[in-house]
């Protein structure tokens, strides 16, 4: 399993110090959600903060789109350094086209869906991408509680892959409320990377919870 800080609930004054704690405890991506105040009501980041994260940091940057029109800031985020580009089924118009492109870019593609999107909606593009990003809250701000039916939609998305013929190729991510009291039950259900970000910044100690969540296994 791999877990992936997220940011988003760091101090935003001291980025590189959630860096350094982030590489401390050996996290496996850094997750950076970019969210633009119209797909979500937050808005967070743009590219320039992920090309400085990118200068101080060789952890993976998975970058999550929370957007409308991703297809328009695409090649920016790539630009700025990021590994892997995730964009929501929701906000993609042709989402094969979109997931085909950033692959082409020489970098990961990803797709999210929301809780309420079902996974009929990514069928036609399981042979196109490198992670599913299951979202266990609805997306827009952090320190949320996790939605237990995601659950059922991790074990669905695992069986998915798996009739696919695909599953060791694409990592399933989950993200919203994973908690160190409840990441074992995700996983158990097929997850492989696991995205926390107040269970992690939130603490006294981050590196060291990172380093807990490691220690987990299903």
């Amino acid at each position: 399993m791999k877990v992936a800080p997220s940011i988003l609930s760091a101090d935003f004054a001291h980025l590189a110090k959630a860096i350094k704690q982030c590489e401390s405890g050996l996290a496996d991506y850094v997750h950076v959600d970019v969210m633009d105040g119209h797909f979500v009501p937050v808005i967070t980041i743009g590219p320039d903060v992920v090309r400085d994260l990118k200068k101080r940091t060789d952890i993976p940057l998975d970058v999550h789109l929370m957007i409308e029109e991703p297809d328009k800031y695409i090649d920016d985020f790539i630009a700025a350094g990021s590994n892997i580009v995730t964009v929501h089924v929701e906000a993609c118009v042709h989402l094969q086209r979109t997931v085909s492109y950033i692959r082409s870019k020489g970098v990961k593609a990803g797709v999210s869906l929301n809780p309420a999107t079902p996974l009929n909606t990514i069928q036609h593009v399981l042979n196109d991408v490198d992670l599913i990003l299951i979202m266990s809250v609805n997306p827009g701000f952090g320190g949320q509680q996790f939605i237990p039916d995601a659950l059922h939609k991790i074990s669905q998305a695992d069986i998915l892959l798996k009739n696919n013929g695909n599953r060791e190729a694409v990592e399933i991510e989950v993200d919203g409320g994973i908690k160190l009291n409840n990441a074992k039950e995700v996983l158990d259900a097929g997850a492989d990377v696991l995205v926390a970000g107040s269970a992690i910044f939130g603490t006294n100690d981050p590196a060291q919870t990172v380093k807990l969540f490691k220690q987990i296994h299903n």
